[in-house]
C-alpha cells in the first residue's frame, strides 16, 4: 500500500502522459504517452494485503503491453514502407491493426476478455480510474481515424456490453460490462462530432463517480449488500438508483439525454440503421438495471418510513452536488450545440 504523497505523483504522471498522447503530433510521442500512463497506473493497484490486486496489476500491465507492442511494430512497418520502399499508401490492414490495439487498450469488445476480471480485483478508487481516465488516451487515438471503420465494434461492443452483464452479481463486472456497452454510444458520437462523444464521456464519468463513491462509503461489493444497506439509508438508496437507472439510459434521468442527441443527429442524417441495433440492445441493458432497482424498490425492503433526517448526511449532499453538476454540464452542451 502506497503513501498519499506516492499516490499523487503517480497520479500526476498519469495525468502528464495521458496529455502527451493528447498532444503529441506524432505516433512515437502517442506511445510515449501511453507507456507513462501505463507505468504511472500499476503502482497504484498494488496492494502487499491483498493477492488479487497484484494479480490484476500483473494481468493489466501484460495487456496493456502486448498491446503496445503491436501497436509500435506497426508503426515501424509503416516507417520502412515509406522511407526504403518509397510507398506511401497507408495500408486499410495496418488501420485496422491499429484500430485494433487502440479498442484493446481501451477494453471494448472483441478485445474485452481482460477487463472484466481485471476490474475484479480493484479498489473502488481504481475501478473509477479505470472506468474513465483511463479510457481519454485511447478515445482520443480513436477520434483520429475513420469512424466507419469502427462500426463493427460498435455493434460487437454494444451486444457483449448488454449481455455481459446479465450474468454477475459483481457490482464490479455490471459497471466493467456498463464501461463496454458505453463505449459503443462513445464511438457512435465520435462518428458525428468530437462535441458530442465529450460531452457523452463527461456525463458518464459524473455518473459513474456519483455511484462508486457511494459504493465505496458503504463499502459493498455485491449485489446483495445494496439490499442490507438500504433499510437503513433510504434517501441514499434512493440516489443510487437513480444513478443506476441514469446510467442505463432511462427517460427522463440524465443519462438518457446525451443518447437522445446522438439518436436525434443519426436520424437527420438519414443513417437509421446504424442507430437502429443499438437502440433495440439498450432495451437489455437496461434490464439488468431494472432488475436491481425493482428487487431494491419494491421486493426486498420492508421499511416504509423515510428518514429524512439524512438530508444533512454529508453522503447524501455530495451526491446531490454531483448530480447537480451533471444536469448543469449537460444544459450548457446543449445549449452550445443549439446556438452553433
Amino acid at each position: 500500500m502506497i503513501n498519499l504523497i506516492s499516490k499523487l505523483i503517480f497520479i500526476s504522471t498519469i495525468i502528464t502522459g495521458s496529455l502527451i498522447t493528447i498532444s503529441s503530433s506524432s505516433w512515437l510521442g502517442i506511445w510515449i504517452g501511453l507507456e507513462i500512463n501505463l507505468l504511472s497506473f500499476i503502482p497504484l493497484i498494488i496492494d502487499k494485503k491483498n493477492l488479487f490486486t497484484n494479480e490484476s496489476a500483473i494481468k493489466y500491465f501484460l495487456i496493456q503491453v502486448f498491446g503496445s507492442l503491436i501497436f509500435l511494430f506497426t508503426r515501424i512497418i509503416y516507417i520502412i514502407k515509406i522511407y526504403y520502399i518509397n510507398l506511401f499508401i497507408e495500408n486499410n490492414i495496418e488501420n485496422t491493426i491499429i484500430n485494433s490495439t487502440i479498442i484493446l487498450k481501451l477494453g471494448a469488445a472483441p478485445f474485452h476478455f481482460w477487463f472484466p476480471n481485471i476490474i475484479e480485483g480493484l479498489s473502488w478508487n481504481n475501478c473509477l480510474l479505470i472506468l474513465t481516465w483511463q479510457k481519454i488516451a485511447p478515445l482520443i487515438i480513436i477520434s483520429y481515424s475513420s469512424p466507419i471503420r469502427n462500426l463493427i465494434f460498435i455493434f460487437i461492443s454494444r451486444l457483449i456490453g448488454a449481455i455481459g452483464g446479465l450474468n454477475h452479481s459483481s457490482l464490479r463486472k455490471v459497471l466493467a460490462f456498463s464501461s463496454i456497452n458505453h463505449i459503443s454510444w462513445i464511438l457512435l458520437a465520435l462518428m458525428l462530432n468530437n462535441l458530442f462523444w465529450v460531452s457523452y464521456f463527461l456525463i458518464y464519468f459524473f455518473i459513474n463517480l456519483s455511484i462508486i463513491y457511494i459504493f465505496k462509503i458503504i463499502n459493498i461489493f455485491n449485489i446483495n449488500q445494496i439490499f442490507l444497506f438500504n433499510n437503513h439509508f433510504p434517501l441514499i438508496k434512493f440516489c443510487l438508483f437513480v444513478n443506476f437507472l441514469s446510467l442505463g439510459g432511462l427517460p427522463p434521468f440524465m443519462g438518457f439525454f446525451p443518447k437522445w442527441i446522438i439518436i436525434e443527429n443519426f436520424i437527420l442524417n438519414k443513417n437509421i440503421f446504424v442507430i437502429f441495433f443499438p437502440i433495440i440492445i439498450t432495451l437489455i441493458t437496461l434490464y439488468f438495471y431494472l432488475r436491481l432497482t425493482f428487487s431494491a424498490f419494491l421486493l426486498i425492503y420492508p421499511n416504509y418510513s423515510w428518514n429524512f433526517f439524512l438530508i444533512n448526511n454529508k453522503l447524501f449532499k455530495i451526491n446531490l452536488i454531483i448530480n447537480f453538476l451533471i444536469m448543469l454540464f449537460f444544459f450548457i452542451i446543449i445549449n452550445w450545440h443549439y446556438c452553433l
